[in-house]
């Protein structure tokens, strides 16, 4: 065996273990996007898939989290792109998806992440609800940490007034 495959083998076991570990963490993740248990499971399996056929791009395994949340959430955004008219007749989210004390501000900070475009969300989904470091953030986006802080406040401000007016 050379050296190569012997560094793949490491990447492919080190990425199955790391899905095992957190597969309920991706699949939050997509069913913020989609709204929808079998569609978040397909997306969760695409990624997984994409991940595998593309784990010889990862350079450094310490790298996986951010190297794979980016394909998840590009896997999540492409299939609301594929599925547009499907998600938009799918309507409100349903309260029996939120388990919380207190619904009602459930229901309208659901509300106001659906009113944001894709990245926007995406920002406060990786930063508020994976507790994501800027940095890690700004990998997964390809962008500048500035950039995201800067994003990330003037998401927070909309957020903000989305909520206050109930959307």
């Amino acid at each position: 065996m050379n050296l190569l495959s012997l560094d793949k083998k490491r990447k492919e076991n080190t990425f199955k273990n790391y899905i095992i570990e957190n597969q309920k963490t991706f699949y939050k993740i997509a069913y913020t996007y989609v709204k929808n248990n079998d569609d978040a499971l397909d997306i969760v399996q695409e990624a997984i898939c994409k991940g595998l056929s593309k784990i010889k791009t990862l350079k450094d395994v310490e790298l996986i989290k951010p190297w794979f949340y980016k394909i998840l959430i590009n896997t999540s955004i492409d299939h609301i792109r594929k599925n547009k008219k499907y998600t938009q007749e799918r309507g409100e989210v349903s309260a029996d998806n939120i388990i919380d004390h207190n619904i009602d501000i459930e229901i309208d900070i659901q509300r106001a992440l659906d009113s944001l475009c894709e990245e926007d969300k995406t920002l406060v989904i990786l930063r508020y609800f994976e507790d994501m470091k800027i940095s890690d953030i700004a990998t997964i986006l390809d962008k500048n940490e500035n950039t995201i802080k800067t994003r990330l406040y003037k998401t927070l401000k909309l957020l903000k007034v989305q909520i206050n007016k109930g959307v």
